[in-house]
């Protein structure tokens, strides 16, 4: 997957998060970011690894996330490893 294509997923999932009512706020607890600043980081990889992080979290949100935009399951996975930071060692 080249960075382009992770990038792009990673701005459905956000886009898909951010309809979310319940899970929106979880994510902005999780990560200390706030509305202004998904505005203002939407375009930065580093803040969209995290939001591919944090889905990856739960497969719940895994797979609801990629029924809804019709994906793969494991195509979250693959995005995040192209991301910065995603090259590091997953202890799950």
């Amino acid at each position: 997957m080249k960075r382009e294509s992770a990038e792009t997923l990673a701005l459905e999932a956000l886009t898909w998060l951010a309809r979310d009512d319940e899970l929106l706020p979880m994510f902005f607890n999780a990560t200390g970011t706030s509305a202004d600043d998904v505005r203002e980081r939407a375009q930065d990889p580093v803040f969209l690894g995290s939001v591919l992080d944090f889905i990856l979290m739960d497969d719940a949100w895994i797979t609801a996330f990629c029924d809804a935009a019709g994906h793969p399951y494991e195509r979250p996975m693959t995005a995040r490893g192209v991301l910065p930071g995603g090259d590091l060692p997953h202890w799950t």
